[in-house]
């Protein structure tokens, strides 16, 4: 049986991985709060949209609008239609 090795490699500013440090920040902040939180949060970002899903159970309060939008400051967003300032955020997260 053949075997294949595969891995992504993208760099900064990629949605990638703007994306992955906008879900880590969102559940560094939860879990600051309440460390006993159970949270899969997962970002997907396409043009001016940023699409926030996921699962979370926690007694954390938590503005996942606010964090993304310091975390795209954070990074150097400030041009642009994704912009932290200008980007749309939908929000899907459930208990």
């Amino acid at each position: 049986m053949k075997k294949f090795f595969t891995s992504e490699s993208v760099t900064e500013g990629h949605p990638d991985k703007v994306c992955d440090n906008i879900s880590d920040g969102i559940l560094d902040a939860i879990l600051s709060q309440d460390p006993l939180a159970r949270a899969a949060i997962e970002c997907a970002a396409a043009f001016d949209k940023l699409l926030i899903m996921g699962e979370v159970t926690t007694t954390a309060q938590v503005d996942y609008e606010k964090t993304a939008r310091e975390i795209i400051r954070e990074i150097g967003y400030d041009f642009g239609s994704f912009s932290y300032d200008k980007c749309k955020i939908i929000l899907v997260v459930h208990e």
